[in-house]
């Protein structure tokens, strides 16, 4: 088994590193550490895919903040996929 790469999360344009507050607020009105859930809104279950920085305010694809985002990619790629049945040959 693979230790996990440790995980560097920071604004891509001014380097400012989440400390676990909650600075987001979904389109239902929750707020929450966006990425304590990786994008998801706890509440209504909202993917997104932006997040805005709280301290420059620039707006980037919310995967541009990992920095090791090997992890992170995996887990979205698992849950995109979808399950085909096997057909049978003959």
């Amino acid at each position: 088994m693979c230790a996990k790469s440790e995980e560097k999360i920071a604004c891509p344009h001014c380097q400012w590193e989440p400390d676990g507050g909650q600075y987001w607020r979904c389109d239902c009105g929750f707020v929450w550490d966006t990425f304590s859930t990786g994008a998801i809104c706890p509440a209504c279950q909202k993917r997104h895919k932006y997040t805005m920085c709280p301290t420059c305010s620039k707006v980037s694809l919310h995967i541009d903040w990992y920095h090791n985002p090997i992890d992170l990619e995996i887990e979205t790629l698992l849950e995109e996929v979808v399950v085909v049945p096997k057909t049978t040959r003959r």
